[in-house]
């Protein structure tokens, strides 16, 4: 469900967050200057820097029919059969003639000029993927991240108390709207989902979640969780100064002591439930007792949760289960998450309904980069009275009646076999990475997509339907749009690797033709021209009473949307991990990154030969460079 790729941007001017944060930064200013407005954006002066270009960013387009049948055809062919295929060119093409879709059509393209709406297609989007959709959270939609080790820093409560002071400098730009706009070749993108990344939550309601952003001055807090018990601890000393790292790290170690070792009842638990049992679980929590409703305002107010896990993971896998679920317990997935481990390990975990993963990868970033460069003012070292004078940690307590205790007994007994029967497989392929695709003058996603294509034939001797997301930011509350990475030059060029008689050159040339095809796909994404999203919006007009075209219900349609490999690259060099579910039961979650020298793939699914997919990811990974290079030399020898 995410697609992201992000760049480590901070020049900023100094605003302040709350009246009582004392704490003075000095940021570069990024006042605008005539040059560095793009052509064709203006600058809304009273709209804070962050969200300077918003008002002048391009609306969401609606491809045009014909280009969208087109290339929807284009996409399905190499998933069917030559007598599937025909079948579907002709449901396709009536659609195309039909008065109902040139209806559909316009009907669409007046919802995109209604001034009203700034994006034709956020509304439904939102909702169909991310608060209406009522499984839980946890693996479904949720992301992680897997920090880079600090080996300054491996005693949990130091960890801990870097990374939320690290965090900090980006809350304050962040919330204060200075923080500088990203941008993609130079077009600004939109900046609007940056408000959900700190001091918002996620709520359970039916039919359909909703999610709220709280006023920071008033709730300037985090929340800890440790033992499946949660700590309230203020950012702010008495004298209202904003807490140094030392006086984190106290406050940290404070909330390991009191949490002692006995486990607390989990309440936690029930943000991994079925949306509407957690619905009814939060309803009961709060009619049991208002001690519940005020523990729970504090934690989804707060800026962000950390959970403080007693666990020591090290295997790649581990940490990355660990990031992924983690117990089920010690956790609030209704937020974002820090997540600490008693070895010093650390990682992220993203609520993801209300933004994508560029903002949040952007935030880790920042945190991370600003920490390994010592660019964060950290405040004064510890001493023998450092946080004397602060108030011990708050524990937000719980009084649970039997209702209360059952539905959360239910929620570990769900998690348990929900989380128990997936597991997860890490590949850290060493073999090279983008310096060698470079070299073949290749892009380095659209390689690793073939690599990805090639493992599935050889698995599964056929194409795996697959989902490639790419933003759409360039656009008004743009989100993503799909690239339907699997094509009929992917799918002759795979066929050719498995073919001994084909030789290497022949193969050369048609994985460039794959990664030109690929390319060209990924560009009709980013520029809203792709299949799955326009599609999506035809259907949505459809009014009561009058009958769905024929496409929708074609076999075809909903197989080559049924997403068996869902991919998506994201490359820091400050994360060492990084992943996400399957979307579909017998599919798989792909998450990858592409370094210099290496590439890693995440791989999830509910137990289907997991271990299978990553052997072969390797072993297409290597026959890839070594064809390549055995064409290299093939050409550079005949030309001798």
């Amino acid at each position: 469900m995410l697609k992201f790729s992000s760049r480590l941007a901070s020049r900023s001017s100094r605003s302040p967050l709350v009246p009582h944060m004392s704490t003075k930064r000095n940021f570069k200013s990024s006042a605008s200057k005539k040059s560095d407005i793009p052509e064709g954006y203006a600058v809304d002066p009273t709209a804070g820097n962050m969200l300077r270009f918003q008002a002048s960013l391009p609306r969401l387009p609606v491809p045009a029919l014909s280009s969208t049948v087109h290339k929807y055809l284009e996409t399905i062919r190499p998933l069917l059969t030559d007598a599937e295929y025909a079948k579907s060119q002709a449901t396709a093409q009536e659609f195309l003639r039909s008065p109902q879709a040139a209806e559909l059509q316009k009907r669409l393209e007046a919802r995109a000029t209604d001034p009203s709406i700034k994006n034709w297609i956020a509304d439904w989007w939102n909702d169909a993927a991310y608060m209406g959709y009522r499984d839980p959270v946890v693996v479904y939609v949720s992301y992680f991240y897997v920090h880079l080790d600090d080996p300054r820093r491996r005693d949990p409560a130091k960890r801990a108390a870097s990374l939320i002071k690290a965090m900090l400098p980006f809350r304050e730009i962040t919330e204060s709207k200075q923080l500088e706009p990203e941008k993609v070749r130079g077009m600004p993108l939109c900046m609007d989902s940056y408000k959900w990344l700190f001091h918002a939550c996620r709520y359970p309601t039916k039919p359909s979640d909703t999610a709220k952003k709280f006023d920071p001055k008033a709730h300037n807090h985090v929340v800890f969780v440790r033992k499946n018990k949660f700590y309230e601890v203020l950012l702010t000393t008495p004298e209202g100064h904003e807490l140094s790292e030392a006086e984190l790290e106290v406050q940290v170690e404070r909330v390991i002591k009191m949490a002692g070792k006995e486990t607390g009842a989990p309440v936690g638990a029930l943000t991994a439930e079925n949306r509407d049992i957690w619905t009814d679980a939060r309803s009961a929590l709060i009619a049991s007792s208002p001690v519940n409703q005020k523990s729970l305002e504090r934690i989804e107010s707060s800026a962000i949760v950390v959970c403080l896990d007693d666990t020591t993971p090290v295997l790649r896998e581990d940490i990355s289960w660990s990031c992924w679920v983690g117990d089920g317990r010690n956790r609030f997935y209704d937020k974002h998450q820090l997540l600490v481990f008693d070895n010093g390990r650390s990682g992220f975990l993203g609520e993801h309904s209300c933004m994508d993963g560029t903002p949040t990868l952007r935030l880790n970033e920042f945190i991370l980069a600003s920490l390994a460069h010592n660019k964060v003012d950290l405040g004064a070292p510890r001493s023998s009275s450092t946080g004397t004078n602060l108030p011990q940690p708050a524990e937000l307590k719980f009084e649970l009646d039997a209702t209360c205790k059952k539905y959360i007994n239910e929620a570990c007994q769900h998690f348990d076999e929900l989380v128990g029967q997936h597991d997860m497989q890490v590949l850290h392929y060493e073999g090279y990475g983008k310096n060698l695709m470079k070299k073949f003058k290749a892009s380095p996603d659209a390689w690793a997509q073939l690599v990805k294509q090639l493992a599935f034939h050889k698995m599964f001797n056929r194409p795996g339907v697959t989902y490639e997301s790419c933003q759409t930011r360039k656009y008004q509350q743009g989100r993503t749009e799909v690239i339907r990475s699997a094509s009929s030059e992917s799918k002759e060029w795979a066929e050719a690797m498995l073919n001994s008689e084909e030789s290497d050159e022949r193969r050369a040339v048609l994985f460039r033709r794959a990664v030109s095809r690929h390319l060209q796909y990924a560009a009709w994404a980013a520029d809203g021209q792709g299949v799955d999203r326009h599609l999506f919006g035809l259907k949505k007009m459809v009014r009561d009473g009058e009958s769905v075209p024929a496409i929708y219900s074609d076999p075809a349609f909903s197989k080559t949307n049924h997403w068996e490999l869902s991919t998506s690259q994201l490359s820091s060099k400050y994360l060492d991990g990084w992943g996400y579910g399957e979307v579909v039961t017998d599919g798989y979650g792909l998450s990858y990154s592409i370094d210099d020298h290496y590439i890693r793939w995440t791989i999830t699914s509910l137990k289907r030969n997991t271990a299978e997919l990553k052997h072969y990811l390797a072993e297409a990974a290597t026959e890839t460079r070594f064809m390549m290079e055995r064409a290299a030399a093939a050409e550079q020898k005949a030309k001798l």
